[in-house]
């Protein structure tokens, strides 16, 4: 593992979704980091399948002690569209829920609150907190509503969302975070571009992990196998050949959940003729959020397309200043995929060992 890595306060907004989930496992596995809430905006699946995903996982994960929010129920603007041919019905492939993570179970507290307890989390602790948001970024938008000077209160935010001179993974343009709510992400980097004008210091501007950088980010079947050795589980093994829809056997509970929810992603990615593969967008941005993965970044200003039926949900990112507007984010330029699966293995496979050890 690399580090130390400095203490990490950390919000987190989802819509869990495989990716998502195998970024909060890792999170949940990262010991500087303190998980501070998790809040459920809809996209992948709807927000009360994303609670329920987000408790189920934390539970699995040893962290009940974490708010579980719900903010948003539908876009600012647009009928909610879910994934399910992407995440599954549930929206964490062929993994299993545990009852408890519905209402009535033990777990996290699930809350209706999310913009709120944002809203007041970076109120009392100003410059403390870094936001990490791999949604649809309703609940964000509504918060900067709610609270203007957010992008002053928070020590950092990562976003995963957006397509920069790269093939949408939605409609030939657009990203699918990005189409689910473009008015949302239009408002948060309006009032970015609001804050840098009014004098927000570079290292505050979101970074923002587009597909040309998650899609680099393209896990393989035999990741899961060290993710089994380095728990020092008994061996686990995911082929292309197998029948779809194969179950893993790991006796190790995180393991299993995790093989059987990546097993939906890359039969998912073979149905669309991109190999039997996972692009793991959320990973790359949480782990850019923790500190722990390397990345360089390029200032631009970044608006996006919410009226034409052709480019709904576009990004657009002015590089240059030829718009001579401020720049609003830091888009990831660069990243390094074989060093960021290892620290993955390691990281998630020596949590998933004290299960082996009781």
């Amino acid at each position: 593992m690399t580090g130390p890595h400095a203490p990490l306060s950390l919000l987190i907004d989802n819509d869990t979704g495989i990716d998502d989930a195998l970024a909060l496992a890792y999170l949940a596995a990262c010991d500087h980091v303190d998980i501070v809430a998790v809040t459920a905006t809809p996209g992948n699946v709807d927000a009360d399948q994303v609670a329920a995903n987000n408790r189920a996982l934390l539970r699995l994960c040893g962290r009940e002690d974490v708010p579980v929010r719900i903010g948003a129920r539908a876009p600012l603007v647009a009928d909610l569209v879910t994934t399910p041919e992407t995440h599954g019905p549930q929206g964490v492939g062929y993994a299993e829920l545990p009852a408890a993570a519905f209402p009535g179970g033990p777990g996290s507290v699930v809350g209706d609150d999310a913009v709120a307890h944002w809203v007041e989390a970076a109120r009392a602790r100003p410059g403390e907190l870094t936001a990490l948001l791999t949604a649809p970024l309703t609940n964000f938008a509504l918060a900067l509503r709610a609270e203007p000077r957010l992008p002053w209160l928070l020590k950092s935010v990562v976003i995963m969302g957006g397509a920069f001179y790269y093939p949408g993974n939605t409609t030939p343009t657009a990203e699918w975070n990005t189409h689910v709510d473009p008015h949302a992400f239009k408002e948060v980097f309006a009032a970015y571009e609001e804050a840098a004008q009014a004098g927000l210091p570079d290292e505050q501007l979101p970074i923002l992990c587009s597909l040309e950088a998650t899609e680099r980010y393209e896990l393989r079947p035999d990741l899961v196998g060290r993710l089994a050795s380095s728990s020092g589980a008994e061996p686990e093994r995911v082929h292309e050949d197998d029948a779809a829809g194969a179950r893993s056997t790991s006796s190790n509970p995180l393991i299993r959940y995790l093989s059987d929810a990546l097993r939906f992603y890359f039969e998912f990615h073979r149905a669309y003729d991109q190999g039997f593969i996972a692009h793991v967008h959320d990973y790359f941005a949480a782990g850019v959020a923790a500190g722990t993965l390397e990345y360089r970044t390029r200032a631009a200003t970044v608006d996006v397309e919410t009226e034409a039926p052709l480019l709904y949900g576009t990004t657009v990112a002015d590089f240059r200043g030829l718009w001579q507007r401020p720049a609003n984010a830091r888009v990831v330029t660069w990243n390094d995929p074989e060093a960021g699966f290892a620290e993955l293995v390691e990281r998630v496979g020596h949590f998933a060992r004290r299960y082996r050890n009781g």
